[in-house]
């Protein structure tokens, strides 16, 4: 098939991208760039041997998605471009809504105006919000706490809303944890602009000598060692996730949910001891107050994805660690370098 991924030169567009290439399908990648790297292709295209045609259109600019939509025979799109940080998103929630949601609109406008009805849509284990003890199963109803959750929850009910109105809609919608880890090689990874929003990235960035210590917020938590407990997977799974979903899509119609997670939790301290045996020395943390708003623990019951893909996470911790850390470590600069 030939597939257009939108966000697909960022961290889990380019890996899904890689993915794709890997199970004989044609991608065309479109991104803005504003949080993304040109680098991230250019090198999927020297792991794969296959060049990625690349298209900068923004989400908000219809006619560009006009002429990118009529330049190409798409059979279906995976849709990862948008504004994705929870604290930005409380300072700029206009932006948010305004990129995520109407920028969403005018992607689905474009795909049933050229006639592509089958989307792979990039959700987020936050539209479950702190109203749910884990584990998190998609039945439950969704409560994001934050303009970023809630704008995942508005595209979520849009599509769901979509898929009942017109038959001839495939919609899958792809909850995910905590995206982790590098490709293998080491020449793809994530490359976050400033201060990175997530523990990993965060901790890797200690280890190469561009933070100076980890603060951990809360080790009062009912936790095993009382720390945050969050389900981290690995990118490599997650992309093999995508391709999953999209195979389904090929054979069923309607609106499907699925959380993609390991279904356990690992502590903040227990990742911050696994990174530090991926980097072969203890790295610096000090303790600081519970932020607003988090809560003890947030892992994926991912039965339905195992039960209807056949997909499962095959990446241990210490794996997404050891990946991690082999980006960061050939790349202290990310794709800057």
């Amino acid at each position: 098939m030939t597939i257009l991924v939108t966000g697909g030169a960022g961290y889990i567009g380019s890996h899904t991208v890689l993915a794709l290439l890997e199970a004989g399908h044609d991608v065309v990648v479109m991104d803005n760039l504003s949080n993304a790297s040109e680098e991230s292709l250019r090198r999927v295209a020297e792991l794969t041997g296959r060049t990625v045609p690349f298209h900068r259109v923004d989400l908000t600019d219809p006619e560009g998605l006009d002429r990118l939509f009529s330049s190409h025979s798409f059979d279906s799109v995976i849709h990862f471009a948008g504004l994705k940080a929870v604290g930005e998103s409380a300072e700029i929630p206009l932006e948010y809504y305004y990129r995520n949601v109407a920028g969403t609109i005018n992607l689905l406008r474009a795909m049933d105006a050229h006639g592509v009805r089958s989307i792979v849509f990039s959700s987020s284990a936050t539209v479950y919000g702190d109203n749910h003890h884990a584990p998190f199963v998609e039945k439950m109803e969704m409560g994001a706490n934050n303009p970023y959750g809630r704008t995942k929850e508005q595209i979520e009910d849009i599509l769901t809303d979509l898929g009942a109105s017109d038959e001839r809609w495939s919609i899958a919608l792809l909850r995910y944890f905590n995206p982790v880890g590098a490709h293998e090689s080491g020449r793809i990874g994530e490359d976050p602009s400033g201060i990175p929003n997530n523990l990993m990235p965060f901790i890797a960035q200690v280890a190469v000598g561009r933070r100076e210590k980890l603060m951990i917020f809360g080790n009062d938590y009912p936790t095993v060692d009382g720390t945050g407990i969050r389900d981290y997977i690995h990118v490599v799974d997650l992309a093999a996730g995508h391709v999953a979903a999209l195979n389904y899509l090929t054979a069923h119609g309607g609106v499907h949910r699925w959380n993609l997670g390991a279904g356990t939790g690992s502590s903040v301290l227990q990742v911050l001891n696994a990174f530090s045996r991926a980097v072969g020395r203890e790295l610096p943390y000090e303790f600081a107050p519970r932020r607003p708003g988090d809560i003890a623990e947030s892992y994926a019951d991912a039965s339905a994805a195992l039960a209807d893909l056949g997909w499962s996470t095959t990446k241990t911790l210490d794996q997404m660690c050891e990946d991690h850390w082999r980006w960061q470590k050939n790349n202290p600069n990310g794709y800057a370098d």
